[in-house]
């Protein structure tokens, strides 16, 4: 019988992905929240963490100019579980930064269960921006009662993009929708964009999707110029700016 693959110790930073040429010229830094289960203690698969060195090196590549390093958190276990584990194991990891590369800023990329640790983790001080794609919420189920809701007041002063296909059964859109128009209230930087017809992986528009990271990241990151259509987004009142139309070909020509 196979021995019940036991959670890791502690929280680790998956090997930077960066192309800076020396850890002294990091300036910024993207950290991953892959996704996870709801509950489970078991150590978390390394194919979610391999899932995410394509879009790390991604990342990299956009960011060399600028001394971007990439890093994927690797999680304690890899189940949300009662305690919240994967937020604690981002605290630990923007702390970790900190450690590591003195006080640069923080971007923390998640998605589904990431997603939501990034969201609830986006107070740390080292955090200037939280991209949540696809995250998971939680939503009520009967007989349960209604959960409490999400934070949000702790985004305050933070760049925030949430992601949802709107075909997505694994995390209901509907509930990203509900959250973002709640952190609009208290932060006016918040804007969501819907990718029609995608599912919870986001595949079927994957080209986009990145380019949307991509360019969410070194602007929020290194002040450079968001494309028109994420500038629009932040500007636009409820409910456009939350429900902002993730356009085919985005990034094939960024800058108009």
């Amino acid at each position: 019988m196979a021995q019940r693959a036991l959670p890791q110790p502690y929280a680790r930073l998956g090997r930077a992905v960066h192309t800076a040429g020396t850890l002294s010229e990091v300036s910024g830094v993207v950290l991953l929240l892959p996704d996870g289960e709801t509950d489970s203690r078991r150590r978390p698969s390394t194919l979610s963490y391999a899932a995410q060195l394509p879009f790390a090196r991604t990342l990299a590549r956009a960011g060399v100019e600028d001394g971007l390093a990439v890093h994927v958190v690797r999680y304690r276990c890899r189940g949300w579980n009662s305690g919240a584990d994967p937020v604690a194991d981002a605290d630990w990891a923007a702390d970790e930064v900190q450690r590591r590369y003195g006080d640069v800023p923080v971007c923390l990329v998640g998605h589904g269960m990431g997603g939501r640790a990034a969201l609830r983790a986006g107070g740390h001080t080292a955090v200037t921006s939280v991209l949540a794609m696809a995250p998971w919420l939680p939503e009520a189920t009967a007989p349960e009662p209604r959960p409490e809701p999400e934070p949000v007041k702790h985004l305050a002063g933070r760049r925030v993009l949430i992601v949802h296909g709107t075909n997505d059964a694994r995390t209901n859109p509907e509930l990203s929708y509900r959250l973002a128009e709640r952190a609009k209230k208290t932060n006016r930087d918040t804007c969501r964009f819907e990718v029609h017809s995608d599912g919870h992986a986001l595949r079927q528009h994957r080209s986009e999707v990145v380019a949307l990271a991509v360019d969410f990241v070194r602007g929020s990151l290194f002040a450079r110029s968001y494309a028109r259509p994420v500038v629009d987004a932040f500007a636009a009142p409820p409910p456009l700016g939350l429900r902002m139309p993730l356009a085919a070909g985005f990034g094939q020509s960024l800058r108009h």
